[in-house]
């Protein structure tokens, strides 16, 4: 797709949600995960798309899956790509290079449901998350393209998430035996 048609693509839809604004609140396809057996799970779009996922074998899995943890990394770097790759159309901005680097640290003891020295649960979700973006377009000056980035980052819904820190609903439905 070049950048011209997704600009476009961008400014119909802009144009369409001005004069309707309702039309932009919609449900997001749900992710179901299945449980297989150990720690393996499917995860699978209701596209028939499935993702196979498992913890590394040091904590009881095969791995030889990628983890539910990299899977949010690789959510997280893929939508702020996306974000960055529309505004950069949108602004007329022919990118050159884009990559981005989700990284996060963890202390492995919160998913193993551990406490720490002083008797307090470990935190099981990452303690740290970075993304670093590397971008280049011609013509185009490095302050630029920082503030390109950020305010894609703003409009990018994973990020947005992650940074806003949205609260999470848990519905429990019990089966029977």
């Amino acid at each position: 797709m070049t950048r011209q048609h997704l600009a476009g693509a961008i400014a119909r839809a802009q144009t369409v949600l001005s004069r309707r604004p309702e039309l932009g609140l919609h449900d997001d396809p749900a992710a179901t995960a299945r449980w297989q057996s150990g720690t393996r799970v499917v995860a699978s779009h209701e596209n028939g798309i499935q993702v196979v996922s498992d913890m590394p074998r040091e904590i009881g899995g095969s791995g030889d899956q990628v983890t539910p943890g990299w899977l949010f990394r690789a959510g997280l770097a893929s939508c702020a790509a996306t974000a960055i790759a529309m505004s950069a159309a949108t602004a007329g901005i022919e990118l050159t290079q884009l990559e981005i680097v989700a990284s996060s640290r963890s202390d492995a003891r919160g998913v193993l449901g551990m406490s720490d020295a002083e008797g307090k649960p470990v935190f099981a979700g990452p303690t740290e998350v970075q993304l670093l973006v590397r971008i280049s377009a011609n013509g185009v000056t490095p302050d630029r393209l920082r503030s390109l980035v950020r305010e894609a980052c703003r409009c990018s819904p994973v990020p947005a998430a992650l940074e806003n820190a949205i609260p999470l609903v848990l519905r429990i439905e019990p089966g029977s035996a």
